[in-house]
């Protein structure tokens, strides 16, 4: 057996290793997250909670106090859900926004959309503040997302079409304009900014069931999706013209997957605020452990980024002092990681 087959073979059980630990731990983390809390409910519970709402046989409830029952499945279980879909949202779309725009540091905010839902969440909070309506942030936050991409586009085909220079400039630009509108509006808030502040740093507090409602059909919808075209994401990593000589109409799948990209980070942006870092580093990580194969990197990336906000958010409830914004720990312990994964890199370059 040659070298050649070995670390083939190496590689192959490093692979299967991390999707197999994976599928394990992102089950066994609902089931500790839900018992977590200032009242710790055993994981046994926990399960008969779930088996027994899930399933609707009362039998698994017996000998569990209503109270017990209504903090884990109507208070815990749909903030841990929305942590998964976010999670897996921004990883996946960390994940296309590389892709496409054949950038290693692109994320879901590369283009603004992210911003754009900022925008919109924090426009709808302070019209709330100032003239007690109940403007509802996230579909105002979608809504803004949404007239983000739509410029964005529209900027980018004023040049030489839909070329990740130009996407990626038009999204700076509007990026910095919208950010320029979320300071005003901060400035104008007055007293009243910690509320903004608050959102705008990513949180999972006093998530519902109308959140994961909100969540899971978009981005489950538009995850099956992109799984489905893989192989074209694939070839677009290549550039347009590779792609198109193998075959892939490589303007309307950067189209496709610039929308399915966009809808899945404003859906999360518009119910957890901004989380950074997970659409950065998830892809990443999985690109040098496990393969840089989109098929597998998509699934897996969702897989992860689901695992990564959950374990985050559980971390922030443990050692919180108080409803500690759970963007505000991606972006500190994401921050530093990075830059150390940079620089390993580039020294294993120059090597």
């Amino acid at each position: 057996m040659n070298n050649i087959t070995r670390a083939f073979i190496a590689k192959r059980k490093t692979r299967l290793s991390i999707i197999a630990l994976l599928c394990i731990m992102l089950p066994l983390a609902l089931l500790f997250s839900a018992g977590l809390g200032a009242m710790r409910i055993p994981a046994g519970d926990v399960a008969r909670i779930l088996l027994g709402k899930l399933s609707g046989g009362e039998d698994f409830l017996r000998g569990i106090s209503g109270g017990n029952i209504s903090i884990v499945f109507d208070l815990r279980l749909p903030r841990i859900l929305c942590a998964a879909l976010a999670g897996a949202a921004l990883a996946a779309s960390g994940v296309i926004f590389q892709a496409i725009l054949q950038n290693p540091l692109a994320d879901p905010y590369t283009l603004g959309i992210s911003t754009g839902a900022a925008f919109g969440a924090t426009l709808a909070i302070f019209l709330n503040m100032i003239m007690s309506l109940t403007l509802p942030a996230p579909l105002f936050a979608l809504a803004f997302a949404a007239l983000t991409l739509a410029a964005v586009l529209a900027i980018a085909n004023r040049g030489a079409g839909l070329v990740k220079s130009n996407l990626i400039m038009a999204g700076i630009i509007l990026s910095a304009i919208l950010q320029a509108g979320v300071s005003f509006i901060k400035t104008a808030s007055g007293e009243n900014v910690g509320a903004i502040v608050f959102w705008l740093m990513g949180s999972l507090s006093g998530r519902s069931w109308n959140d994961v409602l909100l969540l899971a059909p978009s981005i489950s919808a538009a995850l099956v999706i992109a799984f489905a075209f893989s192989r074209d994401l694939n070839l677009l990593s290549l550039g347009l013209r590779s792609a198109e000589s193998l075959g892939v109409n490589a303007k309307r799948a950067r189209l496709l997957y610039l929308l399915l990209g966009s809808v899945i980070t404003a859906c999360s942006v518009s119910v957890c605020g901004i989380i950074g870092f997970v659409g950065l580093i998830v892809p990443h990580l999985l690109r040098f452990s496990v393969s840089s194969d989109n098929r597998l990197l998509l699934p897996l990336a969702a897989l992860a980024g689901a695992l990564l906000l959950i374990l985050a958010d559980d971390a922030v409830r443990l050692v919180g002092t108080g409803e500690t914004p759970v963007g505000a720990l991606t972006t500190l312990l994401g921050g530093p990681f990075f830059i150390y994964i940079f620089i390993r890199r580039n020294g294993a370059a120059r090597e």
